[in-house]
Formats: C-alpha cells, sequence, structure tokens
C-alpha cells in the first residue's frame, strides 16, 4: 500500500474507489481536479436547457452523489427523475444517504458496460469515462447516444492528454505544480500516478472528440478547459 494523500491508500497500479476513499472522496477530488466545484456549477446551470417536467437526468459514475444533489435542489419545483449509478457499492451506500431527502434521487449500484439506459434528455459523466477500457469505451459513448432524446444534451469532463510530447511535458509539469500548491508531497504525487497506471486512461481532445462524433453526435463545444481537463457539452 502506498499513501496518496487525504488519508487515503491505493496500491501501485491498483487504484480503487471503494475502501478508505469513499469517506474522503469529495475532499480528494476537490484538491485534485482544478475548478472540480465550478465544473458542478457550470453543469447545474447548464441543466436549465435540457430539463423540465417529466426529464430523466442520469450521472454516470455518480460517486458520492454530491452533483445530485445540487441537481435535485436546483429543479426542486419540478417532478425530474435523477438517476445516478455507480459500480462501487460504497460509493452507492454513501450516495443513498446523502441523496436520501429528495424522493427524485435514485442511486443505483450497476456496471456501466451492462446497464440499459431509458431515454434521457441529460446525461453526466464527470471524470468516469477515463475510467473504462478503450476496448469498451466507444461502446458506451453509443449507448449514451442512443439513449438520449433528440435535443438531449451529453456533459463530459475528462482528463486530457495532450497532442505531442512538448505540450504533454509541459501539461504533466503545470499540473504537478498544481498539487504541490494544493498540499501534496511529492512522494504523494508520485504515489498517484503509480497507483493510476493502467486504471486511469485519458484520450486527446481530438480523442474524445472522435469517441462523440463516432457515436453520433454532430454539435460539440467545449465549456471549460484547464491545464489537462476538459469539459464537453454534447448535443444530439
Amino acid at each position: 500500500m502506498i499513501h496518496v494523500g487525504d488519508q487515503i491508500n491505493a496500491d501501485n497500479a491498483n487504484w480503487s474507489f471503494s475502501g478508505d476513499l469513499t469517506k474522503h472522496f469529495d475532499q480528494h477530488i476537490e484538491k485534485s481536479i482544478p475548478f472540480y466545484n465550478a465544473s458542478h456549477e457550470l453543469g447545474v446551470s447548464i441543466s436549465d436547457f435540457f430539463l423540465d417536467d417529466s426529464s430523466v437526468c442520469y450521472d454516470l459514475g455518480c460517486s458520492t452523489g454530491k452533483l445530485l444533489t445540487l441537481l435535485a435542489q436546483h429543479h426542486q419545483a419540478k417532478r425530474i427523475q435523477f438517476i445516478g449509478i455507480d459500480v462501487e457499492t460504497e460509493m452507492v451506500q454513501y450516495a443513498q444517504k446523502s441523496c436520501q431527502n429528495f424522493s427524485n434521487v435514485e442511486i443505483r449500484e450497476e456496471n456501466l458496460l451492462e446497464i440499459e439506459l431509458e431515454k434521457a434528455d441529460l446525461i453526466f459523466a464527470y471524470y468516469t469515462m477515463q475510467f473504462i477500457k478503450p476496448k469498451h469505451r466507444q461502446l458506451l459513448f453509443n449507448r449514451i447516444y442512443q439513449s438520449l432524446n433528440w435535443g438531449g444534451g451529453f456533459l463530459l469532463f475528462e482528463k486530457v492528454r495532450s497532442p505531442d510530447a512538448r505540450f504533454q511535458d509541459m501539461m504533466t509539469t503545470l499540473y504537478n505544480d498544481y498539487k504541490l500548491n494544493q498540499g501534496y508531497s511529492g512522494d504523494e504525487i508520485i504515489a498517484k500516478s503509480r497507483s493510476l497506471k493502467g486504471v486511469l486512461e485519458p484520450f486527446s481532445t481530438a480523442g474524445n472528440l472522435g469517441l462523440l462524433e463516432r457515436a453520433g453526435f454532430v454539435d460539440i463545444t467545449t465549456i471549460m478547459k484547464y491545464i489537462c481537463f476538459q469539459g464537453f457539452l454534447a448535443i444530439k
């Protein structure tokens, strides 16, 4: 076991979203991903363009349910069905407790590669697709596109690789500087990188656009970009 910060331990090349991570997840992710809370606020604001009475909205890889609580609070005057999907039992239990005051929020323990999505007006995937094995990723993008109603939106946030080695070196250094400024030690940063080997496999901006376009999306725009983190909005 190696220590990656925020009272979280992980094995080499074996990062997991279960165990100790669950209760420390929000703290860890807010420090690790620049503008994480701002990206949630942006997603909630964008949801106004897609959700109305009788809408269905998914959060794929919902973790602790934080985004779902923000969405449910924001749209409390509407009859919207919010569905969170996560594969980790502890995360699902945590999210169910976090969302228990909202009768229109359902948290399901399911594997994203095995689910059948019902028709939806908006689907969120915040830093989720990067953990899907590349050989399965297109299948999930296809399923998301097919499940959306015409005019529905897919909000995708991902860590992205740079288009060439020079830019990649620059972005890696800038991101390491960011984490150092957040209070992580050099050993913790290296330990986190080691734990994510073969687990987190980000694509480039072009790679993500390719996945979206092959799934059928034509209207795609970037809504946020900072260092190696990018948010896309795709409309069916």
